[in-house]
């Protein structure tokens, strides 16, 4: 039996709440709602016997069969890892940085944006519940995970190489799955009433925030209610960094769910709301000063004879506002008020098809709408920022249609094999524009808007990708993988669209933490990525025994979206400052590296509990062709080494992290060297009966040092004159407190 990826640990959470036939279909329909992670060479093909009543399964402790050790590209960060990571993070993002190849850029206190394997964010599949969120901010300051939390998230699936194409389109990168946890039902004739409540407190920025989760379900029907709040000043940095200004934060979200078991699939209807007073961007011009969103989900899960349907549909609106915080001097009437509202709705049918000893075909179709509206609002008595409305996005429309066929065989002897063609057609289209005014102070905008708004804006991409994925189990302790994957990504509504020349507008345009300003481009071709990649997986002893992956890997992308320098940006007197103003242009890149990991049993007795050694590292080089220098937010050398030790109800874990100097920086960018540096994480966590506390430091030694990529601290400069990277997080002692009932 082979297992790639994570099929046939998903049935878990549902089972350990209802038993025989009835649990049998609903975990089965909870699989297929990752049809994906099906895709990816999941090595039990199923059969008709999967729709059949009266099987009786026993219970499946959710936590341990999440724990199983990863093979291939993927990873699964489980319910019970997440919990111990909360009290010391509220940014999900920032959690997943603990899987090998996987970064992350400064954004703010929840909105930190992942990098997988040297692909920033905008190039990934980020997915939360099976459905993709539209961006709706020129800093990207509502990123999909930022609408997540890890005290209420059920588990988040990570594939750092390549993927099959069901799982997605309009992306060149990696997968970023996050799940909520999976209805529960009670036993037939029964019903449950369960939950969770859980708090947490930080001292570096005083923060701290609570969740609960509550389910009430009978056989048939379930309901869930997950809520959490948080907030926290701002923190400050290692050493003698001091405060890192403009980096507190305030969230809450809520969501409700529905769900029904009807014939032989789950039905669930899933609504919810957010909302984010503030949050400060340190390394931003601009601050969030209200995000609100409201969203609601329709799916169905259905098993049958021949095969296996997931239906979903999907509805999004946002409502976002940036201004300055406090930290840059904004006051209640001024500032430059920004606002984006963004309508967005979806859906997606897939069916998986039992062909017998012929295999399994995938065929599924979905559709993505977005509307973006982005203006700024003049402000009184300000000759640059007014008489009028700045029209930075008039109607925004980005729709995209993506249609996939896929197969996938597996043969004697552990051999898999996993081939798919996709088509994603993407039409954009916008309206004109205007700037604040047409004052000589303002010409530089009031030519581009004359320029923007003669051009043809409307575009349309017909993109082809696929994926081709084997692998092979050497012997029953060790695998072989080898994908290669074409994929295609369309730009983003701000990489055609954003027209502003001036200094002041095209500075608040960008998402990457540089202090440069950024135009679009009407120009702009989609990005077309080459991906090879390879996993060796060895393994032994077990669930809780050795292991060793090493997975390199190899990108080359064509008309890769980086940025050409336009002009200086200059003070006062006309001298040219630390910033330039750029444009989004195709050039070529390439990106190579290797990610490892190893775990290692020390001991297990009875008398001295268990104790295990982890390890991780990665090493990549990320270039642009077209000038041969370093690529943007490329992560340097680091590595990380684990002990956990567990006896009887405590656990203990140690954790001590390295990170290499970052010497290749983005001379476009004027990217920031920052220095090497180690930081200890330690953390004890007690259970007795439903409690669980937990109490731990990040960064024990207080070492002062500078995020990679962090950009730069421009709410620092905004304060005190004084240009630095952002600093990394200093000393926190963490405490939480978790009860299940």
């Amino acid at each position: 039996m082979t297992n790639l990826h994570f099929a046939a640990r998903r049935a878990a959470p549902v089972a350990r709440a209802s038993a025989g036939a009835t649990a049998f279909k609903t975990r089965l329909a909870r699989d297929i709602a990752a049809p994906a992670f099906v895709a990816a060479l999941a090595c039990c093909p199923l059969s008709p016997a999967f729709a059949q009543d009266g099987i009786v399964l026993p219970e499946v402790d959710v936590d341990s069969a999440s724990e199983a050790p990863s093979t291939g590209s993927g990873e699964r960060i489980s319910s019970s890892r997440l919990r111990n990571l909360q009290a010391g993070s509220s940014d999900t993002a920032a959690i997943l940085q603990s899987v090998p190849g996987v970064s992350g850029f400064g954004a703010g206190g929840f909105s930190t944006l992942p990098v997988i394997r040297g692909l920033e964010a905008q190039r990934l599949t980020v997915l939360v519940d099976g459905v993709a969120i539209a961006s709706a901010c020129p800093n990207d300051m509502n990123p999909p995970l930022s609408y997540t939390d890890p005290q209420t998230v059920g588990a988040i699936d990570v594939i750092t190489g390549v993927s099959p194409v069901s799982y997605g389109g309009d992306s060149i990168g990696g997968i970023i799955r996050v799940e909520s946890a999976p209805p529960r039902f009670a036993k037939q004739g029964d019903t449950l009433l369960t939950g969770e409540i859980s708090a947490f407190y930080r001292s570096n920025g005083d923060g701290f925030g609570g969740s609960l989760s509550m389910t009430a379900a009978s056989d048939k029907i379930s309901l869930t209610y997950n809520g959490s709040y948080t907030q926290a000043d701002n923190f400050k940095g290692g050493g003698s960094l001091g405060i890192v200004r403009s980096s507190e934060y305030a969230k809450t979200d809520h969501s409700l769910s529905l769900a029904a078991q009807v014939g032989s699939g789950l039905v669930e209807l899933k609504g919810g709301y957010h909302f984010a007073p503030y949050e400060g961007f340190p390394n931003q011009y601009m601050d969030m000063t209200s995000n609100k969103s409201w969203f609601l989900n329709g799916h169905y899960a259905g098993v049958f004879d021949w095969g296996n349907l997931d239906v979903r549909a999907s509805w999004r609106d946002t409502d976002h506002a940036m201004n300055f915080l406090a930290d840059k001097g904004g006051t209640a009437t001024g500032g430059m008020p920004m606002n984006t509202e963004v309508h967005s709705a979806g859906y997606a049918v897939q069916a998986e098809i039992l062909l017998g000893g012929a295999g399994t075909l995938r065929l599924g179709n979905e559709f993505q709408h977005q509307w973006l509206n982005d203006f700024w609002p003049p402000v009184a008595g300000n000759m640059m920022m007014g008489p009028n409305a700045f029209i930075n996005v008039n109607g925004g429309k980005r729709d995209r249609l993506g249609t996939f066929l896929e197969w996938e065989k597996s043969w004697d002897r552990g051999f898999t094999l996993v081939a798919g063609i996709r088509n994603d057609q993407v039409w954009m289209n916008t309206g004109t524009v205007a700037p604040y005014g047409t004052g000589m102070m303002q010409m530089a905008d009031v030519m581009a808007a004359a320029a923007f708004n003669a051009a043809d804006r409307k575009r349309h991409d017909s993109n082809w990708s696929g994926t081709l994925l084997a692998r092979y189990a050497l012997s029953p302790h060790a695998e072989i993988e080898f994908g290669y994957a074409r994929k295609v990504r369309s730009p983003n509504i701000y990489e055609r669209y954003s027209w502003g020349r001036g200094g002041m507008a095209s500075r608040m345009i960008g998402w990457f933490g540089d202090g440069n300003g950024y135009v679009g481009n009407l120009a702009l071709r989609p990005e077309k990525a080459d991906t090879l990649s390879a996993a060796l997986s060895v393994h032994g002893g077990g669930k809780d025994g050795w292991s060793l992956k090493i997975a390199p890997y190899f990108t080359h992308v064509d008309d890769y979206i980086d940025a050409v320098k336009l002009a200086d940006f200059t003070d006062t007197a006309g001298r040219p400052t630390a910033f330039d103003q750029l444009q989004f242009a195709n050039q070529k890149a390439e990106i190579y590296g290797i990610d490892l990991s190893a775990a290692v049993p020390l001991w297990s007795s009875s008398s001295a509990g268990s104790a295990r050694l982890t390890a991780r590292a990665s090493w990549l080089h990320g270039e642009n062709l077209a000038d041969h220098g370093p690529l943007y937010h490329q992560m340097p050398f680091n590595a990380a080494l684990g002990l956990e030790h567990r006896i009887g109800g405590l656990e203990t874990r140690i954790d001590l992290t390295v990170v290499g100097e970052k010497d290749r920086v983005d001379p476009t960018r004027n990217e920031p060297r920052t220095g090497s540096y180690a930081l200890l994480d330690v953390q004890l966590a007690y259970r007795i009966d439903n409690v669980r506390l937990t109490l731990g430091a990040d960064n024990l030694f207080d070492a002062a040092y500078y995020a990679p990529l962090g950009g730069m601290s421009l709410g620092d400069l905004k304060a005190t004159g004084v240009l630095r990277p952002v600093p990394g997080r200093g000393r926190s002692v963490n405490a939480g407190v978790t009860i299940s009932f």
